[in-house]
């Protein structure tokens, strides 16, 4: 029997070489993170997008996907106390630790003109990093994954779309969370769209 007619050995079929991410490629031992983006201030569309494509240009990070946009109301808040926020998530695969990826998420804020006055107050981007692989930390600098994702369905709508078998660590799969909070005040926006940077 010639190596070529052993039937134990495959070709890889060629739809699974397609599905395999060559964006990846640049990254060495990649981890996946979740980051919820959110803006109720301003052009709320430009400064999500605007995250979106600052995210995409840091070293050691590649975006993989972007979800729809939704229209959500304030939470922890009065909502006729502030405007509705613009809610998206975002996919990426980074070689950042934690620690970097966060300081990174905060210099977008930054940049952005994000001012931290008090609790929940309206801002024009808020860059939360939702889950990092299966990471779990109490660190109150950047606790992982982020305590109250599993109460606010204007992340875990969102997040549902991009990938439907999410798990939320600790809590469950993003699915069941999902159906035990449901949808309410997550509104789509299928008239707006994120674009994923090349």
């Amino acid at each position: 029997m010639t190596p070529n007619s052993d039937p134990t050995v495959q070709p890889v079929p060629a739809s699974v070489v397609r599905q395999v991410d060559d964006a990846d490629t640049t990254l060495h031992n990649p981890k996946l993170a979740v980051i919820s983006l959110g803006s109720n201030l301003g052009n709320r569309l430009e400064a999500l997008q605007s995250a979106v494509d600052a995210l995409a240009d840091t070293p050691g990070l590649k975006v993989k996907s972007v979800s729809p946009v939704y229209e959500t109301t304030p939470w922890g808040v009065d909502p006729a106390s502030q405007p509705a926020y613009f809610n998206a998530v975002v996919l990426v695969r980074t070689t950042l630790p934690p620690g970097s990826l966060l300081e990174r998420g905060q210099a977008v804020e930054e940049a952005l003109e994000r001012v931290r006055d008090e609790r929940w107050s309206p801002r024009t981007i808020d860059v939360d990093i939702v889950s990092y692989q299966d990471v779990r930390s109490d660190d109150p600098r950047l606790t992982l994954p982020h305590p109250r994702a599993h109460q606010r369905a204007f992340v875990l709508v969102p997040w549902h779309d991009v990938d439907p078998g999410a798990e939320l660590p600790g809590r469950g799969t993003v699915t069941a969370l999902l159906d035990a909070l449901g949808r309410e005040g997550v509104t789509p926006r299928p008239d707006l769209e994120l674009s994923l940077p090349d």
